[in-house]
């Protein structure tokens, strides 16, 4: 598998901290290792149906012209978090995102922007409460600078075990707080129906992904897609890179 080659790799390999490295995918036995975690995760763990042959690695055909990146453990070695990047070069080799395939994203898309999709991002169970997230962003930091990123977007996902009236919550939180202009909106191709909810509620309690887009100034373009083979309901996600926080990308500006 011919893997793409960006300006990450006329840096040094690794942008430590003192417990985790990320890099940028640039070798096939790393990405192997990448697509494992993700197999343990969405297949083992949340019993998602991948819909391939491969039951050791999480692949589809837009792997091969997305731009990974790993975080490890500097102790271990382990990969401990990864997330897939496609750019609108690798957008024009599989006709398209990821994310169209979801949604009707027409009044997303326009000429003359470089935009960047973040999908299947997953963390080690052991490690969602440290520091693997924020490297991760990071690196996604670091590829938006030197790429000249105009927006970032993707599908996040919110879990439908937690019952019907969880997702109706989250969306009317979402809705109330989040949600992009309608010039920005997006329409999903298989809706998710929601019950009707007759209260608020207090407190929702919201994935640390999805946390970490609203916290960036992210928008909610719309209501969900209902993805069976995942089991979930995904949001578009739209994120000006302008917006990144100044904690991601100051190491990498002054490079550029």
């Amino acid at each position: 598998m011919a893997m793409p080659i960006s300006a990450f790799a006329q840096l040094p390999e690794k942008k430590f901290s003192q417990k985790f490295s990320v890099i940028l995918v640039d070798d096939e036995k790393t990405l192997n290792r990448c697509l494992k975690l993700r197999y343990d995760v969405f297949a083992t763990e949340l019993g998602a149906d991948l819909q391939n042959d491969n039951t050791e690695i999480d692949i589809d055909i837009f792997d091969p012209h997305c731009h990974h990146i790993a975080v490890f453990d500097n102790r271990t070695n382990e990969i401990v978090a990864t997330t897939r990047l496609l750019d609108n070069a690798g957008s024009e080799k599989t006709s398209g995102f990821y994310s169209e395939s979801e949604f009707d994203l027409s009044h997303i898309l326009r000429d003359g922007q470089r935009y960047l999709e973040v999908g299947r991002t997953c963390i080690h169970p052991e490690y969602r409460r440290g520091s693997a997230l924020p490297m991760l962003w990071q690196g996604i930091a670091r590829f938006v600078v030197e790429n000249k990123i105009d927006s970032l977007f993707g599908c996040c996902s919110i879990p439908l075990s937690h019952g019907d009236n969880y997702i109706s919550h989250v969306m009317h939180y979402l809705r109330e707080r989040h949600f992009s202009p309608e010039s920005l909106r997006v329409k999903p191709r298989i809706p998710l129906r929601l019950n009707p909810i007759s209260s608020k509620a207090n407190n929702v309690l919201l994935s640390t992904l999805l946390k970490a887009y609203l916290r960036q100034g992210a928008y909610i373009c719309g209501e969900p897609h209902w993805d069976a083979a995942f089991g979930v309901a995904d949001v578009f996600v739209l994120l000006d890179s302008s917006k990144i926080s100044h904690r991601y990308t100051k190491h990498f500006i002054e490079r550029i």
